[in-house]
């Protein structure tokens, strides 16, 4: 039978097939391939009590992708959510999560929290709009944009991340709030207080449609990327690179580069390239310590 897993605890697998959630262990044989079952991955079971709603994992089917933070396999989109005040958006480690997730080819959108606090979220809105990202303005609290991301989340497998304090939570609680489906599993979950939870689980807003929430988090860094493929990573760059004179160019100290020339033109706006630069000098400092 085929199932797919939308929790761990303590290795206890939550396996949710076609008739109903089964408590799972996965065989002996994954610990000696040294392959660890991850939230997310589809897996054939072979039931062991159907009274108790037991079985084992005899097979993970091929994954599509793997996120690092939090592990979780087979997403299809992760939405970012930042809030426009308390706290001010960070587009430093935004600019960072988009490039992993860019790199990885898994689709990314964007929600902007709180806009019934600042009018700003416009500008922030128009920038990633214009690169080519879905962007969606929310407010938890008045229930703006709720809807529209709910329609962006359908039948997908979604990953939801943001700092502290953005109004994830809250989003996340409006969303199940509005079709009342889980009876405040989330609501309680959440009220509980900031990261009580470090395992990741899958909720599921409504059929084929499922939400991993991550806790919150400070800092963003990435290793996977290497200095030199930054830039193929920063989307609105791709169609820029050919201009340049120099193969391998990395855009800061080269005459004749296409990136500096759609700056000055303003097809690349100048905070996301000073951001670009910040990032290039993080990842060119880790590489040389690296050894």
């Amino acid at each position: 039978m085929e199932g797919l897993i939308i929790g761990n605890i303590s290795n206890t697998y939550k396996i949710k097939t076609e008739r109903k959630i089964y408590n799972s262990f996965a065989r002996g044989k994954f610990k000696n391939e040294e392959i660890v079952p991850l939230v997310g991955d589809k897996v054939e079971i072979q039931i062991t009590d159907e009274e108790k709603s037991e079985a084992v994992i005899e097979k993970i089917l091929p994954r599509k992708n793997e996120l690092k933070r939090p592990k979780v396999s087979n997403i299809e989109q992760v939405v970012f959510i930042i809030s426009i005040k308390n706290p001010k958006p960070d587009l430093l480690m935004l600019d960072k999560q988009l490039a992993y997730v860019e790199n990885l080819k898994i689709e990314s959108v964007i929600v902007i929290n709180k806009i019934d606090l600042d009018e700003n979220y416009k500008k922030i809105q128009e920038l990633y709009t214009k690169i080519g990202y879905k962007v969606i303005a929310t407010s938890a609290k008045q229930n703006i944009g709720i809807s529209e991301l709910k329609k962006q989340l359908k039948n997908k497998i979604s990953v939801f991340s943001g700092n502290s304090g953005v109004g994830k939570s809250s989003i996340i609680n409006a969303l199940f709030e509005e079709d009342k489906t889980q009876e405040g599993e989330v609501s309680k979950k959440n009220k509980k207080g900031k990261n009580t939870t470090t395992d990741t689980k899958l909720y599921e807003l409504e059929e084929n449609t499922f939400i991993a929430d991550t806790p919150g988090f400070s800092s963003f860094e990435i290793s996977e990327i290497e200095s030199n493929q930054l830039d193929k990573n920063f989307r609105e760059f791709n169609n820029e690179i050919p201009s340049c004179e120099f193969v391998g160019c990395t855009h800061i100290k080269e005459e004749n580069c296409g990136i500096k020339k759609a700056i000055e033109e303003n097809r690349i706006s100048k905070e996301r390239y000073e951001r670009y630069l910040k990032i290039y000098e993080e990842l060119k400092d880790k590489e040389k310590h690296r050894w």
